[in-house]
């Protein structure tokens, strides 16, 4: 309990603009308000080891829009608007109004007479889908200045297209936790690779999450993939800006194996390349089958070309001591194991794969905490309250 109340005095120090904000990227947040998700996330999880409820809704409802398939984020969002309370309701595209024709801004308003909050996936469109979470937000402001709505939903990214902050911040927040501080990470390399996999469509919203993100905190980050794998320039370009401003590095390399020496950490992960996405949105949009299976037969046959972008044994040799931290969003394509061929060799991922659970489980607390900054002006008093409240999760 003590520690609990030392983080909150900690958060109590930080000046946040996050009340009545949505989360819809990292970068347009400030470096206080990405410390306070990372302490208010910490505090819950601490406050759920103790046994201590964090329920401040009475009653409440969180809307869940996925337009593409999802489990860790799926789950961690509806654990996270349990954990604050809130019971949750999926909007299912094929059996509401939108299958007819319903308009985003007529949509937004009829799913939020009683919503608190609304959490949005929509990485498959690359152009659209923080595009359409922009929307969804203009409509919800229009709803409440209006008076349709007796209050504005706060909106969580859950991924789109140029970034996935609730996994980055997860994985930020892992990285803390086991390096001890934010300040403890400056100067430590990371290397955000690309790797390869039997898969075409892979989203760019983790690698341009993880390289905008970790650029802020004075790491080296070094972007590794073959050439033509691009990311979107724009964000590799601010990422290279962050890392000079922070007193880190950044640097872009077409060799796994040269990226691997001296890591302190790895990020081995496939992606689509950003002039592949750029092909397959139109496709998408149109419903055009047979352009979209061609597309993946020339992105896939272009993908087998580096099947030696794998992580192994041989490259975490290379890494820094041979034991860097390996991440992953999850599922990862383990080779002999989900896949014949794939990102990383299965005794690779065995060695770090409950530290890969580790790293996932931070996910619900990280989502809990944007929610819980947008909803309250001053979080480290609300964390105070509840603590002083002292309510058992469980138990009589």
């Amino acid at each position: 309990m003590s520690d609990i109340k030392k983080q909150i005095e900690e958060l109590s120090k930080l000046n946040p603009e996050l009340f009545g904000k949505d989360f819809l990227l990292t970068w347009e947040k400030s470096d206080d308000d990405l410390k306070a998700v990372l302490a208010i996330a910490n505090i819950l999880k601490d406050m759920r080891s103790e046994n201590i409820s964090a329920r401040v809704f009475d009653s409440g409802l969180a809307v869940s829009q996925f337009r593409d398939n999802s489990t860790r984020t799926r789950f961690s969002f509806s654990s996270a608007s349990n954990f604050l309370g809130m019971e949750v309701q999926d909007l299912d595209e094929s059996t509401s109004q939108i299958a007819h024709g319903e308009t985003v801004r007529e949509t937004s308003n009829m799913i939020s007479f009683m919503a608190d909050y609304i959490g949005i996936r929509d990485d498959m469109y690359l152009g659209e889908g923080n595009k359409y979470m922009r929307e969804v937000a203009q409509s919800l402001d229009e709803g409440f200045a209006e008076g349709v709505l007796p209050q504005r939903p706060g909106i969580v990214n859950l991924q789109c297209d140029m970034d996935h902050p609730t996994q980055a911040m997860s994985d930020l927040l892992h990285l803390k936790n086991t390096y001890g501080s934010l300040e403890a990470l400056k100067g430590k390399k990371i290397v955000m690779s690309w790797a390869y996999s039997p898969s075409y469509g892979k989203p760019l919203s983790v690698p341009q999450a993880v390289i905008a993100l970790m650029s802020r905190f004075g790491m080296n980050v070094e972007l590794a993939y073959p050439e033509g794998y691009e990311l979107i320039p724009e964000i590799v370009e601010m990422s290279e800006k962050f890392a000079k401003e922070s007193g880190g590095s950044f640097k872009v390399s077409h060799n796994m194996a040269e990226s691997m020496k001296d890591a302190d950490i790895v990020y081995p992960k496939s992606w689509a390349p950003f002039h592949i996405m750029e092909k397959r949105t139109p496709l998408l949009l149109k419903g055009d089958k047979e352009g979209l299976k061609e597309l993946e037969k020339t992105a896939l046959a272009e993908n087998a070309k580096h099947k030696d972008w794998e992580y192994t044994d041989e490259m975490k040799k290379l890494t820094k001591t041979g034991q860097a931290l390996y991440m992953h969003c999850l599922p990862a394509d383990i080779s002999d194991v989900s896949c014949k061929a794939g990102e990383v060799s299965a005794t690779a991922f065995e060695a770090s794969r409950i530290d890969t659970y580790v790293e996932a489980g931070y996910k619900p607390y990280i989502i809990s905490a944007m929610m819980f900054a947008n909803k309250f002006e001053k979080p480290a008093e609300a964390l105070e309250a509840l603590v002083a409240r002292n309510r058992k999760r469980f138990g009589i």
